[in-house]
């Protein structure tokens, strides 16, 4: 199996258990080689609440790209009232760029 095919698995297995509601949306993450994308979604509806990615972020590493994307997804999340939701790593193991992501989204306030 490719390392694509291998992530889909992964990632299917995932969101056999994470759903995404109103009161607690789903903390999407995707990433690439060059950045990472992350959003925040009511499965309900089916509907984007918020949004934010490391490309538009100016800072030396990936890394610190990420914590600042994650500053912002939490900043917009806030906005439209969210403070809770289940985190989706999307297949991706919970190490370098996702978990500096995480880490910064939960001191930015959100819980999960």
């Amino acid at each position: 199996m490719t390392k694509t095919e291998q992530r889909t698995r992964r990632h299917r297995r995932v969101r056999a258990k994470v759903f995404g509601t109103k009161e607690r949306p789903r903390l999407s993450v995707f990433r690439s080689n060059t950045r990472l994308v992350a959003q925040i979604i009511d499965d309900n509806a089916g509907v984007t609440l918020a949004s934010a990615s490391s490309i538009d972020e100016k800072a030396k590493t990936p890394r610190e790209r990420a914590e600042k994307a994650a500053l912002t997804l939490a900043k917009r999340a806030k906005e439209k009232g969210v403070t809770s939701v289940v985190f989706d790593r999307g297949g991706f193991q919970y190490l370098g760029t996702v978990k500096a992501f995480a880490d910064a989204a939960r001191a930015a306030g959100l819980l999960f």
